[in-house]
């Protein structure tokens, strides 16, 4: 990492996660609305949490960024409106941001799905970016950029490419290539890479995002 040859980061629960965790699906959505004092207790000691783990996690290594892995958001938009976001998320995301600030870790939050409509809801406490930028959710990364310029991304090839020929791989890169262009933007797979995807499909996939990098620079 100190030699510039690797990226590493850490990633964390979050506010939105780690109750759903605890609760199930069901429960944590209702929970909300009817065991808000719970919700909120669950919250702060994430917080406290991250802010300790994150702290030592420094002590060993230098992050180049950190993830919050919330999956708040689904093919159709986000799972809660922005009344419960300011009521039960954005207050620990204000508490964590000034450690992630004095420890010189951008902070990256895995939303998953269609994330257009919360991005400025993340921008608003802090948070620098926001991954996986789902192209198969409707996520355009080109929108994106051009209504947020400073938000950092990571993601946005659409999945299903990979698996499709190396023209479908190299128009998938080229869609992209204006956006990496401008900066803030790693081009990765916009989640989880299919299971049909072949190692061949994947040799394919990285000589084209070697090519996309060399291009973005120059």
């Amino acid at each position: 990492q100190a030699a510039g040859e690797q990226v590493n980061w850490v990633t964390f629960q979050g506010f939105f996660w780690w109750p759903r965790v605890l609760m199930g699906i069901e429960n944590h959505l209702t929970a909300f609305y009817d065991m808000p004092e719970v919700m909120h207790e669950i919250n702060q000691g994430l917080a406290n949490h991250i802010v300790v783990a994150l702290r030592k996690a420094c002590e060993v290594f230098h992050p180049t960024w950190a993830t919050i892995a919330e999956d708040m958001a689904y093919n159709h938009g986000p799972m809660v409106g922005k009344n419960l976001f300011d009521e039960f998320l954005a207050p620990y995301y204000r508490q964590i941001l000034p450690a992630f600030r004095e420890l010189g870790v951008p902070l990256i939050v895995d939303t998953d799905g269609q994330c257009e409509p919360m991005l400025e809801w993340l921008e608003e406490v802090g948070v620098d970016g926001c991954l996986p930028m789902e192209a198969r959710a409707g996520v355009d990364v080109a929108r994106v950029r051009a209504n947020h310029p400073n938000l950092a991304m990571v993601g946005g090839f659409d999945k299903t490419a990979m698996y499709g020929s190396e023209e479908e791989v190299e128009a998938e890169f080229a869609r992209l290539l204006p956006v990496a262009r401008k900066g803030r933007f790693v081009p990765s797979v916009d989640h989880q890479t299919p299971p049909m995807v072949t190692v061949e499909h994947y040799r394919s996939y990285l000589a084209g995002l070697d090519r996309l990098a060399a291009a973005a620079i120059h």
